[in-house]
């Protein structure tokens, strides 16, 4: 067997860089299992988002202070924020987010979203899995864990287009791994399970330090203070690719190139494997480690300081800002499915939206502004450029906060509340202008049109052209339908 000589360090997906430049070892790379998806080959009925932009508030965001203000309930669940009218008449949100309220007329608001489950259940909310437990919420590579929306999204591009290799890969996970700077580095949710790690996101890093000391999660016992980049960077941070990713040192782009033209000058005269199958296997693994590695579309697509410094305020000049203006660049650049992460930074202290202390000076010091200006930028520019109509974007969480405001901690809390909570959903065939869903006085229950995180799922597929029948094969080649028992709901589309 023939070897290029390169590093060993790891690649993104758990490679080596030696296995990649291997010949005849690409199929290392592992791409999943089974024998093809049911529809994979052609698009349905509707579908209109060429690309998705997923959005993740970890911790869980309060109905109360976001979309579902109750301003005639008791002080003790409406809270000390009010509500304002939006640009949709009859549409009021919470005072927190006056920018969203000028663009509500470009968004579906969905006040009824509902599952069984009031724990940090990220897997379950991004995946077809049916059941979820406590002890899966940090068990990433557990068997009973399913695919990623955007790993299954990038699986089925994939079957589609057969050997054709992207210009850009198909799911990208920003601002870094997942919950890999907080506490707990091993949340489940965006991986690829039994379809395999090379269908996990293409993570990026960032390079950059926070600036602003955000409020404390628990003002009554935390001492540490988080310079949280959620909050505020320095505007010379940027987004690179994560290290498993990069080229090494001492190989340039050029000797890369080099290597991979000898590559395949000696592929050409290779003879024919046994099983045709096999080879099919074999050039679509190798162009899929070729143009991650070797192209630098991807590199300019991140470099945000490409944009005006007047675009970069605009989103805001904080992690969650900059990774959003990073997503549009993605998608402009030819990204599927793109997810920004809103996740913890350093300890516990700093778990973002997870407010059971501290809960309305966190809302009004540091979340509500931040997400209000970013949000409201991304999908605006968006839609200035004539991308919106063709770019799914989901906005959303685990679950909900608790109608019941507890006033034992300092500032106040909410606790986890999965009966009813909201999301928020725009372009690609969304509606425009639309609130779904409605829940009762307290916003404790949901009364009209419950929408499960399944629903959520199955019709983001359906907008981008995959039927919600559609199935990915387990490892024993089990046919598992994509979004769980969720089904399209034509309540959302536009």
């Amino acid at each position: 067997m023939l070897r290029i000589l390169g590093s060993s360090k790891r690649l993104c997906d758990g490679i080596t860089r030696r296995d990649l430049l291997q010949i005849g070892g690409i199929s290392a790379l592992g791409l999943g299992t089974g024998t093809g998806a049911a529809n994979a080959g052609q698009g349905v009925a509707g579908s209109r988002a060429k690309a998705c932009i997923f959005v993740f508030l970890f911790g869980s965001p309060p109905q109360h202070e976001t979309f579902d203000p109750k301003p005639l309930a008791a002080a003790e669940i409406q809270g000390e924020m009010k509500a304002i009218d939006t640009v949709v008449p009859g549409l009021q949100i919470c005072e927190g987010l006056p920018q969203i309220a000028r663009i509500a007329d470009r968004l579906t608001v969905v006040r009824s979203m509902t599952h069984e489950y009031p724990i940090h259940c990220c897997a379950y909310v991004m995946t077809g899995m049916p059941t979820y437990s406590i002890p899966l919420e940090t068990s990433p590579r557990d068997p009973q864990q399913w695919p990623f929306m955007g790993s299954v999204v990038d699986y089925l591009d994939g079957r589609r287009s057969g050997t054709k290799s992207p210009s850009m890969p198909r799911n990208v996970g920003l601002p870094w791994r997942f919950c890999s700077k907080g506490s707990s580095s091993d949340q489940a949710g965006p991986y690829a399970a039994f379809l395999g790690n090379s269908y996990d996101p293409f993570w990026t890093s960032f390079e950059g330090q926070g600036t602003v000391i955000v409020p404390k999660l628990n003002a009554d016992s935390q001492t540490e203070q988080v310079r949280d980049p959620h909050a505020g960077i320095d505007a010379a941070g940027r987004f690179q690719l994560s290290d498993g990713c990069q080229l090494p040192q001492e190989l340039s782009a050029h000797r890369f190139d080099a290597r991979v033209h000898l590559l395949q000058q000696f592929d050409a005269t290779r003879p024919l494997m046994d099983r045709a199958a096999e080879i099919g296997n074999y050039d679509a693994q190798q162009q899929r480690a070729f143009s991650l590695i070797g192209s630098n579309r991807i590199r300019e697509a991140l470099d945000v300081g490409r944009e005006s410094h007047a675009m970069r305020e605009r989103y805001g000049i904080s992690l969650f800002g900059q990774s959003c203006l990073a997503a549009r660049r993605l998608v402009e650049a030819g990204a599927r499915f793109v997810s920004v992460f809103w996740d913890p930074f350093g300890p516990h202290g700093a778990s973002v939206w997870d407010t059971h202390s501290n809960h309305f000076p966190r809302l009004r010091n540091y979340l509500l502004p931040v997400f209000d200006q970013s949000y409201s930028a991304l999908i605006a520019d968006l839609d200035d450029r004539g991308l919106l109509d063709e770019t799914l974007v989901l906005c959303t969480s685990e679950h909900g906060r608790t109608p019941q405001i507890d006033s034992k901690p300092t500032g106040g809390a909410r606790h986890h509340w999965s009966r009813a909570y909201s999301s928020v959903f725009a372009g690609g065939g969304m509606a425009r202008g639309r609130t779904v869903g409605e829940t009762d006085s307290i916003g404790g229950d949901v009364v009209d049109t419950p929408i499960s995180p399944k629903d959520m799922q199955a019709t983001a597929y359906h907008l981008l052209g995959y039927d919600e029948a559609t199935t990915i094969p387990d490892q024993q080649g089990r046919p598992h339908p994509i979004a769980g028992d969720g089904r399209v709901r034509k309540e959302l589309l536009g």
